[in-house]
């Protein structure tokens, strides 16, 4: 149930460097990064019937076995057997590594390691997409991208004409207002505390900018002002807490919805009165933006294909893979969105 793939194109996720600089979890070393990518099938292993090779794809952190309860369930993209698992770095058939260097194991990287000309990955991880998309554009859509736009489009589904709320204006964020802007809402108010990000957020339709630095009281309450009693749909793509509770209290009372994206701290605490709940506001979580990665990537290549979604407009820098090291330089300072690295130059 394996397949070999040949990379393409990788890039940089915020994700592949806060694991490698190996602070808020086990560090599992060495191995190989990379998680966002996109590449052809050089072979494949035993059981494998949905796949050639030849046939684009693209790798995806997460999978979709299509036999346990959440892959047959229409509300669910949390595979039993293959969703994120950060601390394995072998793989499910045998629990042995396909890297090594002198004989001696390299782990594997949330089942993708696309950090490297070939590497191997679990059947149910990989999507098989139009031959015809550019490869070097829509690797972008095996994780970031797909995080934010599905979070609007599937989870806080505004209506046409609603107002938005984005907290955190990185990519991802940035995805959830090119989801809003596709779901023609009105309002799209991107909240963060660089403003230097603000005339950024104008290409992916947000047309409102709040600082809360710039305020002396919560910024639910000054966005609560700005949308008399508060926008329909808010989506928080920061993970710090403190934005998570204000995405929360910032959608309007009867009918507001609330879409949690960002990964908090471990020992983070969501709090907030009940009457925020009892008054009809809703709160949800999302997991890749609840997309399945098999059956349902594929449309959103076509999205792109189709020219409903740009996807250049994310894309700051392109450089060749002996220069990953700038590339980890470049979002370290925050400077661009995404970085496409180029495996075969």
């Amino acid at each position: 149930m394996e397949v070999r793939l040949k990379i393409l194109y990788t890039s940089l996720c915020h994700t592949d460097v806060y694991f490698w600089e190996a602070k808020g979890q086990n560090p599992v070393f060495p191995r190989i990064l990379g998680h966002e990518a996109a590449g052809i099938v050089e072979s494949v292993g035993e059981g494998v019937t949905e796949l050639a090779p030849g046939d684009h794809v693209l790798p995806v952190f997460t999978g979709e076995c299509k036999d346990c309860a959440h892959c047959k369930s229409e509300e669910s993209n949390m595979c039993n057997l293959l969703r994120i698992n950060t601390d394995r770095g072998v793989m499910i058939h045998d629990g042995q590594s396909r890297f090594s260097i002198n004989g001696k194991p390299i782990y594997h990287f949330v089942g993708t390691s696309t950090f490297s000309e070939y590497t191997v990955v679990h059947v149910g991880c990989v999507a098989k997409i139009n031959p015809l998309a550019p490869l070097d554009k829509v690797c972008v859509l095996s994780c970031g991208i797909s995080t934010g736009l599905g979070a609007t489009l599937n989870v806080a589904k505004p209506t046409k004409g609603s107002s938005v709320a984005i907290f955190g204006l990185g990519a991802v964020g940035l995805a959830a207002a090119e989801g809003a802007r596709i779901a023609g809402a009105s309002r799209i108010i991107g909240v963060d505390l660089n403003a230097s990000r603000f005339e950024q957020a104008k290409k992916f339709g947000v047309t409102e900018f709040v600082n809360p630095k710039d305020y002396s009281k919560p910024v639910q309450e000054v966005i609560a002002e700005m949308t008399d009693g508060g926008v329909d749909r808010s989506v928080e793509c920061t993970g710090h807490i403190d934005a998570m509770i204000s995405a929360f209290e910032c959608v309007h009372d009867g009918w507001g919805v609330a879409v949690l994206v960002g990964v908090p701290h471990k020992e983070a605490v969501f709090k907030t009165h009940p009457m925020n709940l009892l008054n009809e506001r809703t709160l949800k979580g999302t997991f890749f933006g609840n997309y399945k990665p098999r059956s349902d990537l594929p449309s959103v290549v076509e999205k792109y294909m189709n020219k409903e979604l740009e996807l250049e407009k994310f894309i700051t820098h392109t450089l060749p893979f002996a220069q990953i090291n700038k590339a980890f330089d470049l979002m370290l300072k925050g400077e661009g969105l995404r970085c496409i690295i180029t495996m075969e130059d």
